[in-house]
């Protein structure tokens, strides 16, 4: 959530910011709940602090005087009206607390104004999408892919968006989440096996509650959700926790199966590998200072980016305009790979700042150098998913006998060279 205090200093400052999101909030009715939740509280503590001082100056009263007995039901009256002060302060405080955490974060300076996908801007380009590898086909063309990747035994088993992969292709998967987390832990990100399932307050604290209810997958009889990303479970394992200066930035990384509902998804956009509803990525996630945040977030961009030129794989990069960018982001970069068969770009890493907004709902914060504790500031990214590099991959790679060459750098992973079978 956004610091209270900020609001309230600022309030045009922030109502001119959350304009450029596309999310509709109403400002003023936060702050008048605040302010009557405030008033009510003060009216609580007035009316305690009377109660204990005449409960005082009873207690030097003779028991048998009729100042005392007069006393009794003045501190009966008194405490009733205590407690419902208390009472009226408590559900101000609640209706305040849901209307404030409705509030997005506020988008950063530096990202574009917009509102449509074109408003993005795109800031970095590896190879050509223009030279066309001329035996590219989508892969969910390619005559040998429903053997490799079998959706109707996943919708048999499960549901549509949950296919098997077999024989190499799982190979391949592997091999892809093996070489990001080696990546990822030669940039210095400790590696973590996290839980998959999460608690409300867990999926609250980063943001997913309350704007993505209707994309998580949830068991009412536990209450508890499957995961969308790594970065919920990564992120709260400090929450409610204070850390020290010295520990900081902290890097960590997770792979994960993700479980998204994709609710409203249709066309040729959910195809094959590109919309899942399982899916596996690799997660970077940090815990920074608030004056290094930006210069963490590039690193995490750079980080990902290396990913794909080692794959070899065309890809660009936007800047997402403050209109594109989700519920909990200051500043968010997409990253997305040339699918040359398809012809068009396959988002496959986000990479987000998300300044103090996740650490102050999930209560992480740090003691800096003058001995006073503040919000970090958290960040993550997608280093990466899998099926959409894979498809990238199956695409761009195939060659004039029908296979798809394996990427140098997971061949030694995979013990493959090509995949797929030779055309007869």
């Amino acid at each position: 959530m956004i610091d209270i205090n900020f609001l309230r200093e600022n309030t045009e400052l922030v109502k001119e910011a959350l304009k450029r999101k596309k999310f509709k909030v109403d400002v003023d009715a936060v702050l008048e709940l605040d302010e009557r939740r405030r008033a009510l509280i003060t009216d609580a503590e007035s009316a305690k602090a009377h109660q204990n001082q005449a409960n005082k100056q009873m207690s030097s009263l003779d028991k048998k005087s009729d100042a005392f007995r007069e006393k009794i039901q003045e501190m009966k009256s008194l405490a009733l009206k205590t407690k419902e002060l208390e009472q009226l302060a408590k559900k101000s405080d609640q209706a305040f607390q849901l209307a404030f955490i409705e509030l997005p974060n506020l988008p950063d300076p530096s990202i574009p104004d917009g509102f449509k996908e074109n408003d993005n801007l795109e800031v970095n380009r590896f190879g050509s999408c223009e030279e066309v590898n001329r035996y590219a086909i989508p892969h969910y063309d390619i005559p040998w892919f429903d053997e490799g990747v079998q959706f109707s035994k996943g919708t048999k088993v499960t549901g549509a968006g949950f296919p098997f992969y077999i024989g190499d292709i799982a190979k391949l998967v592997r091999g892809m989440i093996q070489f990001f987390l080696d990546e990822a832990n030669d940039a210095g990100f400790i590696e973590f096996a996290p839980p998959i399932l999460v608690n409300a307050a867990s999926a609250t604290a980063t943001g997913q509650l309350p704007d993505k209810e209707g994309q998580m997958y949830f068991s009412p009889s536990d209450e508890l959700y499957l995961i969308p990303t790594a970065e919920v479970p990564v992120t709260n394992y400090y929450r409610d926790e204070i850390l020290d200066i010295k520990e900081l930035p902290i890097k960590h990384c997770a792979y994960t199966p993700c479980f998204r509902r994709e609710a409203g998804s249709w066309g040729k956009e959910v195809r094959g590998l590109n919309r899942l509803h399982q899916f596996d990525k690799v997660e970077v996630v940090k815990w920074v200072e608030p004056s290094t945040s930006m210069d963490e977030l590039e690193a995490i961009r750079t980080h990902s980016e290396g990913l794909l030129k080692q794959l070899g794989l065309p890809f660009r990069t936007l800047l997402m305009c403050a209109g594109d960018i989700g519920f909990p982001h200051s500043k968010q970069y997409d990253i997305e790979v040339w699918a040359a068969g398809q012809e068009r770009w396959l988002e496959v890493s986000s990479c987000s700042n998300f300044t103090d907004f996740q650490a102050r709902r999930a209560g992480i914060r740090f003691r800096n150098h003058d001995g006073k504790v503040q919000a970090v500031h958290t960040l993550n990214g997608s280093a990466l998913a899998i099926p959409r590099v894979l498809a990238a991959i199956l695409e761009n790679n195939l060659q004039d006998d029908g296979t798809a060459l394996v990427p140098e750098v997971l061949q030694d992973r995979t013990g493959l060279k090509t995949i797929g079978k030779v055309q007869s």
